[in-house]
């Protein structure tokens, strides 16, 4: 990822620019050399803060602040955001009452802990003859696990399995 380069002191280019003071005090429109002398007597860096505009933003401050300050944002930005896994739990046709619900809880688990789910029901042999086993497994699944998530993808075959994935409802 770029990161995007600042313009400071010699690096400005334009002939005039829009001097905002340490203090967000507005020191009004002046030459560069200017705005140079003014920085270097406050013993502070000219930063481009805004190259676009027309005549250019520039800051006096102290540059070395100013990068610490951003990179701190960044990764106080970084830390806030959530990675959301998917979970697999893997059932059969003739999976029983308690190994389903054994399987349920462990879904129930994923969903809690704020990552989807995706459970899918594997075919061996002649069983997939039989998909409405598959799809009444999966519907059950899905109605106990109706209070806390909600389906995201129908059951669906996929070759041998038929899948579908659940996530966690969103709270309002």
């Amino acid at each position: 990822m770029a990161k995007p380069t600042v313009n400071i002191n010699q690096a400005i280019r334009a002939r005039e620019v829009r001097v905002v003071g340490a203090d967000s005090e507005q020191l009004g429109i002046m030459s560069l050399q200017e705005a140079l002398a003014l920085a270097e007597a406050r013993q502070l860096d000219l930063v481009e803060v805004s190259p676009t505009a027309v005549p250019p933003v520039c800051r006096i401050m102290d540059y070395g602040k100013f990068k610490y300050q951003q990179s701190k944002k960044l990764q106080e930005a970084r830390k806030k955001q959530s990675h959301v896994q998917v979970k697999e739990v893997k059932l059969r046709p003739k999976t029983d009452e308690h190994d389903l619900m054994t399987k349920i809880k462990h879904v129930r688990r994923f969903i809690e802990e704020g990552n989807k789910a995706k459970v899918t029901l594997v075919f061996r042999g002649r069983e997939i003859t039989h998909l409405e086993f598959g799809s009444r497994a999966l519907d059950r699944v899905a109605a106990e696990l109706e209070d806390i998530a909600v389906v995201e993808f129908k059951p669906k075959m996929e070759g041998r399995s038929m899948f579908m994935i659940v996530a966690p409802k969103v709270k309002k």
